[in-house]
């Protein structure tokens, strides 16, 4: 019964998470995005280079 319960919560918690990354898009298609918010975006998705981020 609780692993059932931990799958709802977990898949309910997925639902929430696309629904908010979607009204973000929107939100971007409809004001445009900030230079800090794609400049975080970018650092976010870029791979890590530990060597490189040490050198900064």
């Amino acid at each position: 019964m609780a692993k059932s319960k931990q799958q709802q919560v977990a898949h309910g918690i997925g639902q929430v998470e696309q629904q908010l990354n979607h009204q973000m898009e929107v939100a971007e298609e409809i004001q445009g995005t900030p230079k800090l918010d794609r400049e975080i975006k970018k650092a976010a998705n870029r791979q890590a280079d530990p060597l490189k981020d040490l050198s900064e």
